[in-house]
């Protein structure tokens, strides 16, 4: 009896031989469609302000943040996510700049509206850490600990003014049990039952926020640990997501994205609505870091950490390098 072939009988490496081939048989691909572009823009300034821990990002002005959504829609992206950042002086203890309706997130969204309509999903960050002098998510209470339940009041409120400036979507970000309830009936009590929230289901207490808290002007001291979630746990991720999902979340999202992939997979798993990640500032100025230093490939590690978190199971994703993967991928 003839045998055939030898030891290896298996060759993976068939499936590796080309880069056509590698194309081929490439079980995960990146697509314009899939990102969405964090964005921030800042109240007073003439000019957009480099954020110096975050190379290549800016706080925008009114107009450059016109430009940005504009070659988003250009590029072939999804959506913009808007953070305000006031003028000093603006801030209060319940994050008034927050809910004015004349206020600099609510202004970015009606120019970025105004500029783009409906070809781009313009998105606002729900949350009052940009606009409280105290740097919390929410308001305090007497001893210092944010109230949940009084900080809802303020973010029914604040999706109330969002919607009101065209906002096609709104992103709670600020971890407090019941916002997700609270602001779907706050936007259904207007009739903005057009108005879909992404929520932040899953939000770790993460060292990775460090270049956002200059990206904001944060007057953050302290932490978040007693509302974002604990790093050690993760069957706790799937309790929020069930909360969430049963208050009327039509998206949700796992933040950050690299450090938290198993998160993620287990989240894309359980949820049937759109799952997100997003790439926080760590990440991308790691990334940037150590590729000015030549010690990575930049273009390719970026490419590697997005494959990576659409891989695991997000279907969007939030990157500052949105732009420029689209135009790369079209």
């Amino acid at each position: 009896m003839t045998t055939y072939g030898s030891f290896p009988g298996a060759r993976p490496r068939r499936l590796r031989t080309t880069p056509v081939m590698r194309r081929m048989v490439a079980e995960t691909r990146l697509h314009p469609a899939d990102f969405i572009l964090p964005a921030f823009v800042r109240e007073g300034v003439s000019e957009p302000v480099p954020i110096a821990a975050m190379p290549g990002v800016v706080q925008h002005t009114r107009d450059t943040l016109k430009k940005a959504a504009a070659e988003a829609v250009e590029a072939g992206i999804s959506g913009i996510m808007l953070f305000g950042v006031p003028e000093d002086g603006k801030k209060d203890a319940a994050g008034t700049a927050g809910t004015d309706p004349d206020g600099i997130l609510q202004v970015a969204l009606r120019d970025v509206r105004a500029e783009v309509g409906d070809e781009l999903l313009v998105m606002s960050d729900l949350c009052l850490d940009e606009f409280t002098d105290h740097g919390h998510c929410g308001v305090l209470d007497g001893q210092g600990r944010v109230d949940n339940d009084a900080t809802l009041e303020r973010y029914a409120e604040m999706a109330q003014v969002q919607a009101d400036a065209g906002a096609h979507v709104v992103g709670p970000s600020g971890m407090m049990d019941g916002q997700i309830g609270v602001i779907r009936d706050a936007l259904d009590q207007i009739g903005r039952e057009d108005v879909a929230i992404l929520a932040y289901t899953a939000k770790y207490a993460s060292a990775f926020y460090g270049p956002f808290r200059e990206a904001v002007g944060s007057s953050l001291k302290g932490d978040r640990k007693t509302y974002q979630q604990d790093s050690a746990n993760a069957r706790e991720s799937l309790r929020e997501l069930a909360l969430d999902l049963e208050e009327g979340a039509d998206m949700v999202m796992v933040k950050p994205a690299g450090p938290y992939l198993d998160i993620l997979a287990k989240v894309a798993e359980a949820s049937d609505v759109p799952v997100a990640a997003y790439q926080i500032s760590g990440e991308y100025s790691m990334i940037e870091a150590a590729a000015e230093k030549g010690w990575i490939d930049r273009d390719r590690a970026i490419l590697e950490s997005l494959t990576g978190i659409k891989r695991a199971g997000a279907r969007n994703i939030l990157t500052y390098w949105a732009t420029e993967v689209a135009r790369t991928l079209r």
